[in-house]
């Protein structure tokens, strides 16, 4: 064999390696991440919240409802989820399974486009020429069957809308948007959560301390004492910079798995999004206007059907204790 012939076995050799290492070891190495926030007012209580995000649970996969339906021991203060829990039309079987040791526990969410439709099978390459497209949208998933489980576990939805929530006596407001990855992102009705909100408490006052008019369009500020998170799945830049604008502390966000298939000492290759991929997982700083935002960004805990590798990035959750800042 010559020198060429051998070198790309060599090659075809450890990718195939890889892929079967990212497939059937990596993909069900599940890892739970803890992280420090410091977001709350001087005073606080430590806050422990759970970061779910990217299940796309199919109800064969026994290992992955078990390893999450466990994590309920650690009894958190808070989940957020963060989308794409269905990777399946029975999905929600398989759900219920990995989030019923959770009833009870506060929590918010918001939907991913895969909440709207099961998996296709896509070329992977098409993610280095931008974020996938929606040109198909695949078969309908019972997305409303899946809010009425989430509802009854005590999870609160912020799919363009807001609300408020006291928890070990801090006050948070969280909003949130639909799946920006599908443009179902509507700010002005979340906006509307949030002024509804300030007018219920009485906190129209000037920047710095409620909301106030800046070019025609409404800006709201901590005024210090309320914690305020924004939720969405897809982390695109022009949400990230809303949620910025709109005064909040921090921000949770999905959906780019991390990358899925990193190169060691790189990180990420992809992030479905316009997202940095330096940020494509873990915790770091967005900035807009002057002002910022702790981000965290799941590498998530599941992948496609028909995609089920991961390689130096392992599926994840995360357990952020906010601490005062």
């Amino acid at each position: 064999m010559s020198r060429p012939a051998r070198a790309g076995a060599t090659v075809a050799l450890a990718g195939a390696v890889a892929f079967a290492y990212g497939s059937l070891v990596e993909r069900r190495s599940f890892v739970l991440r803890e992280l420090t926030m410091p977001v709350l007012p001087a005073g606080s209580p430590d806050i422990r919240v759970l970061h779910l995000s990217d299940l796309h649970m199919a109800p064969w996969q026994h290992d992955k409802q078990r390893w999450v339906r466990a994590l309920a021991a650690l009894e958190p203060d808070l989940v957020v989820t963060t989308g794409d829990n269905l990777g399946h039309r029975d999905g929600l079987a398989g759900l219920e399974a990995a989030y019923d040791g959770f009833r009870g526990v506060p929590g918010v969410y918001v939907w991913g486009s895969n909440d709207y439709t099961g998996p296709q099978l896509k070329n992977p390459l098409r993610y280095f020429a931008g974020p996938s497209r929606n040109d198909d949208p695949g078969e309908a998933l019972d997305v409303a069957a899946l809010g009425a489980y989430l509802d009854g576990l005590g999870w609160a939805s912020l799919n363009n809308t807001a609300t408020r929530m006291t928890i070990r006596g801090v006050e948070f407001e969280f909003f949130g948007v639909d799946d920006p990855h599908r443009g179902y992102d509507r700010l002005d009705l979340m906006d509307a959560g949030l002024r509804d909100g300030e007018l219920r408490d009485g906190e129209l006052t000037a920047e710095g301390g409620g909301r106030s008019a800046v070019e025609g369009s409404t800006t709201w500020r901590s005024d210090g004492d309320i914690v305020r998170i924004g939720v969405a799945h897809a982390p695109y830049r022009r949400i990230l910079d809303a949620f910025v604008d709109r005064g909040a502390d921090a921000i949770f966000a999905g959906h780019t798995h991390g990358g899925q298939v990193c190169v060691p000492g790189f990180g990420a290759l992809v992030t479905n999004c316009d997202l940095p991929r330096a940020q494509a997982a873990g915790q770091s700083t967005w900035g807009f206007g002057g002002h910022s935002a702790l981000l965290h960004v799941s590498a998530g805990l599941g992948t496609s059907i028909y995609a089920p590798v991961r390689f130096a990035c392992p599926p994840e959750a995360t357990l952020l204790t906010l601490t005062a800042g």
